[in-house]
């Protein structure tokens, strides 16, 4: 049982994709189901974790530790797996490994998450929690067509009690008038306005002199708020990319805002309208696991046979509905009709990319990615990256994303490949894309890349190659990538091609393959790595090395490479 000590909404921040404790939890089932979870299954796991693809962690300072941070949170949280007295899946954790539609499954678990439960037990310093917050963050949504990300952190995540939803929509109302008569910068009205919520809800330990935090034995009230404000973002944070998960909702990553997709309105309205918003069986830990585990309540429209045929019959009208099919058969069907529909959103995508149609608004998102005024940056780093791949040149171009049903990206997938790999026949590529920058960039990208690499080689029984693609690139990375060129490593298939370009550059060869006066083939690709390869075994040391090659990228698709001088 965990002690909530807060006074908003408390979420689940672990992992910060929903999606990634799929395999986990799957692992976990794998090998330590019927074991009681202790410190040496917990070290145990984290042992057998680290050697799986998708693990993009370390767990190496405290094993247990990691275990539990990566179990106890989110997948117990939710209902996915029990831990007590020994290790297994929930119902709602066997659908999520096997169900075809994850959305739905999480849905189901977040619509259940309440405050207080058996497993979660509010101090006396807390606020008086009764809620259901993802359930009323649904309502809020709703209510409003739309939350920018500063209103759910500063009013949703007060919504500590069902009952107190009016006020927290009044806030948001004033808090809306406010800034349309404000008419100065926005960052300053908002920082103000951030700190009078802060020391209204924070009100209590303020004048009790209870402002030292954990991380620090500064007790000053400007650092106390000023950590209250970051945990407030993370939780938010967190709400919108766990919301995300069910499907149900757009992120406009410019306006940094979240609203419910229009076809999924009747679907949120029946849930909203169906979903005891009282929380239950807070005394009773043995009734509170069964009903959170339960994988088919609450009821959502899908599970209306009348309402499901309706849904289908509105979305697929060119459908017809043999009435002997089982409900699980009309879910089926309606899954195969969403996923064609959305392979042939994304097939359409992909003709106008390739088509130079989207070169404008490529640019104009990799622009706002370097000034950082997207939602999710790395998220959309990626995917536009896949974009500008697909316009690039020749080649099956695949992101490891995740899309919705309308192929909008929707999250990063699980991490057991590249971000981007591009078939160009008798070789490959993987392209890795990361917001990281300065020594982290090396320690959490290094690894994982050449990994990748390997695996693609392994896989295909081609020659391969990386490219590495960030806003900065890091010393520490050039140094690696430089090495890995001239070292004959079996463990990752030989001698590693990996070439690290910042984005702005990346941008220009983009740029160029617009502006040249041919089609860009995949041999143009294989003579820049080619190239690469070539001035790592010819230049003094990695610096001269990086010089050169970022500007070769420069001027990748000049047809006649003039022969380059290997003196620094």
């Amino acid at each position: 049982m965990a002690r909530i000590d807060s006074k908003v909404i408390f979420v689940t921040t672990s992992p910060r994709t929903p999606a990634k404790m799929i395999p986990e939890i799957e692992l976990l089932n794998t090998h330590f189901s019927g074991q009681q979870w202790n410190t040496v299954t917990q070290r145990a796991f984290m042992e057998l974790l680290k050697e799986e693809n998708f693990f993009n962690g370390e767990g190496a300072n405290d094993p247990a530790f990691s275990a539990r941070d990566r179990i106890n949170r989110a997948p117990k949280s939710l209902g996915f797996v029990v831990l007590s007295p020994t290790i297994s899946l929930t119902p709602a954790g066997i659908e999520l490994v096997t169900s075809r539609r994850k959305e739905e499954i999480f849905l189901r678990q977040l619509l259940k998450f309440q405050i207080p439960s058996p497993y979660h037990k509010p101090t006396e310093n807390s606020a008086d929690f009764w809620v259901k917050p993802y359930l009323e963050l649904f309502c809020l949504i709703r209510h409003f067509g739309s939350l920018k990300f500063d209103e759910l952190m500063f009013f949703g995540l007060q919504l500590v009690d069902y009952r107190q939803f009016d006020n927290i929509v009044s806030k948001i109302d004033r808090f809306r008038i406010a800034k349309a008569q404000n008419d100065r910068n926005y960052k300053k009205f908002r920082a103000e306005y951030l700190d009078l919520e802060l020391r209204q809800i924070y009100e209590d330990d303020i004048f009790s002199g209870n402002t030292k935090t954990r991380e620090t034995n500064d007790a000053s009230i400007a650092k106390f708020l000023k950590t209250k404000a970051s945990n407030m973002r993370d939780y938010a944070d967190a709400c919108f990319r766990y919301l995300r998960a069910t499907g149900l909702v757009n992120i406009s990553h410019l306006g940094k805002s979240i609203s419910i997709v229009p076809e999924k309105v009747l679907e949120v309205d029946y849930f909203l309208g169906h979903t005891d918003r009282e929380p239950c069986f807070v005394d009773d830990e043995r009734q509170y696991i069964s009903y959170l585990g339960n994988a088919e309540t609450p009821s959502l429209l899908t599970d209306n046979r009348e309402l499901l045929e309706q849904k289908i019959r509105t979305e697929f009208p060119q459908i017809e509905i043999d009435e002997t099919l089982t409900l699980q058969e009309l879910k089926n069907l309606l899954a195969d009709e969403l996923e064609s529909r959305k392979e042939k959103i994304i097939t359409e995508q992909i003709i106008a990319i390739k088509d130079y149609r989207l070169l404008e608004e490529i640019n104009t998102t990799f622009n706002q990615i370097l000034d950082n005024s997207l939602y999710d940056t790395p998220l959309m780093l990626e995917w536009n990256t896949w974009r500008a791949m697909t316009m690039l040149d020749g080649g099956y171009i695949k992101a490891n994303l995740k899309y919705d049903d309308f192929g909008n990206p929707m999250s990063t997938a699980q991490g057991n490949m590249a971000d981007i790999i591009c078939d160009y026949g008798d070789f490959g590529l993987t392209v890795e894309v990361t917001m990281q920058s300065g020594q982290r960039q090396y320690e959490t990208e290094g690894e994982p890349v050449t990994r990748h690499l390997a695996k693609l080689k392994k896989e295909t029984n081609k020659p391969a190659y990386c490219l590495f693609v960030a806003p900065n690139i890091n010393d520490a990375c050039i140094a690696h990538f430089y090495a890995l060129h001239k070292m004959n490593i079996s463990y990752y298939g030989g001698t590693s091609t990996i070439v690290p370009l910042p984005l702005n550059v990346f941008q220009k060869m983009v740029d160029n393959s617009y502006k040249a006066s041919y089609i860009p083939e995949p041999r143009h690709v294989k003579r820049f790595f080619e190239l690469s390869n070539e001035l790592a075994n010819t230049c003094d040391n990695e610096k001269v090395w990086y010089e050169k090659i970022t500007k070769e990228a420069l001027n990748w698709l000049i047809e006649t490479v003039t022969k380059i001088s290997v003196t620094s």
